[in-house]
């Protein structure tokens, strides 16, 4: 018999956002729009096994240099993916149990080992509103995740298998994944708010811990990927990475050293990728699968950092929380991206800064740069805004750039 749960075990909360937005051209990029954009939000939590979160901006259009362009922005509801947006964050499971799932909007996401999808978002296309989605699973020495960019349409599908070497060799460990070999694969459907060229990806991965103290552990790691199918499209890495989790600090850390050839490379499904599947980082004008990609070497650092003056467990806000990651290549290109977000005055006010920028120190190198705020100045009422710069994907697949800034209010409600 399932236990009971209690009703004090559940909470809720309603929240409504009232602002306006500004869609601006940056150059002589495209026409000038304005919007009352009304944010309705339901959430549900029902503690670590289930929580919903459902809620979708309408954009009522204030002026437009179009004529007849309708009441609402057509591009944030014109395909069956962007109907995803609806739902931002749905689990089912927690990360102890053997079956999860979890569905919404993808920000920063990897999957596992990260060596083809790593630091990936499905939403910076600002004209598509997908909710991705991933499944984990784990049997005995098994573990395994299966990943889609796009629930609702043929994007990206990725899985990773996970295998616990001691725990096949010997038994159950004491400490499991000390020693984990791992493969995983990627394929791109090429459909979803437009149409791109499709491919797979594949990798190799090796892990062995080789230090652990209480709250800390050092590993090593090496891979091997490539292209099926491609001949001498291939890449390998080597590095190290270290985890620490303490009673108000998580962080984890990564150094790896790589080496690219074929026009294969290590993390294609990044952070841009959404927008690179049209139009690649440099001067070529071809999609990323198609654009050639220098041999050579290059060196990658990350970091995640979160820090809480109290222990509060399952938190996905801290009072600070860092993320960021930077690839130098020995041919002259930088690719970075980072974000920083503070919790201040008792939590009243939240601040936010994300930073974006690839093939910086080439010709043709794109930037992103975005902001958030939100004061609570009474109770249940606050106030919030939003700026940065957007790129749209055009049909001929060229990227127009653009700004947004948005000023409002809201209210929420939770018990």
């Amino acid at each position: 018999m399932e236990p009971s749960v209690a009703v004090e075990d559940w909470h809720f909360l309603a929240r409504l956002d009232v602002s306006t937005l500004a869609l601006l051209p940056r150059g002589d990029s495209g026409r000038r729009e304005g919007f009352v954009q009304v944010v309705p939000t339901l959430m549900l939590d029902g503690g670590a096994e289930f929580a919903v979160n459902l809620g979708a901006p309408v954009r009522l259009r204030l002026w437009d240099g179009k004529r007849n362009a309708g009441a609402f922005r057509q591009e944030d509801w014109d395909s069956l993916s962007d109907w995803g947006q609806v739902v931002r964050a749905l689990k089912l499971g927690s990360n102890e149990a053997p079956l999860a799932l979890w569905m919404g909007a993808l920000e920063s996401y990897t999957l596992l080992s990260g060596h083809l999808v790593r630091r990936y978002s499905n939403r910076i296309n600002p004209d598509y509103h997908p909710a991705g989605g991933f499944f984990t699973g784990t049997l005995g020495p098994l573990y395994g995740e299966v990943f889609a960019s796009d629930v609702l349409g043929a994007r990206l599908f990725g899985v990773e298998a996970e295998v616990d070497l001691e725990h096949v060799l010997f038994g159950q460990p004491a400490q499991a994944g000390r020693y984990t070999l791992a493969v995983s694969a990627v394929h791109e459907g090429g459909k979803g708010e437009g149409t791109s060229p499709q491919v797979t990806l594949a990798h190799l991965d090796g892990t062995a811990v080789v230090w652990t103290r209480p709250g800390f552990e050092l590993h090593l790691l090496a891979g091997w990927g490539g292209r099926p199918g491609t001949g001498g499209a291939w890449g390998a890495v080597a590095g190290v990475g270290a985890d620490a989790d303490a009673a108000g600090l998580n962080a984890r850390l990564r150094l790896e050293a790589r080496r690219q050839h074929g026009g294969f490379r290590q993390g294609a499904f990044g952070p841009d990728y959404e927008l690179a599947r049209f139009r690649a980082v440099g001067t070529s004008g071809q999609p990323l699968v198609e654009a050639s990609f220098p041999e050579g070497a290059s060196v990658y650092a990350e970091a995640d950092v979160g820090w809480d003056a109290e222990r509060l467990v399952g938190r996905t806000q801290r009072h600070l929380a860092f993320s960021w990651a930077v690839e130098v290549f020995a041919w002259g290109r930088v690719d970075t991206d980072g974000r920083l977000a503070l919790q201040l005055f008792e939590r009243n006010l939240e601040v936010a800064v994300s930073v974006l920028g690839m093939g910086l120190g080439r010709q043709g190198a794109r930037y992103l740069v975005s902001g958030d705020l939100r004061w609570r100045f009474a109770g249940r009422l606050y106030a919030l805004g939003q700026g940065g710069t957007l790129l749209f994907p055009e049909a001929d697949g060229a990227l127009r750039p653009g700004a947004y800034a948005s000023l409002g209010v809201g209210v929420d409600h939770a018990r």
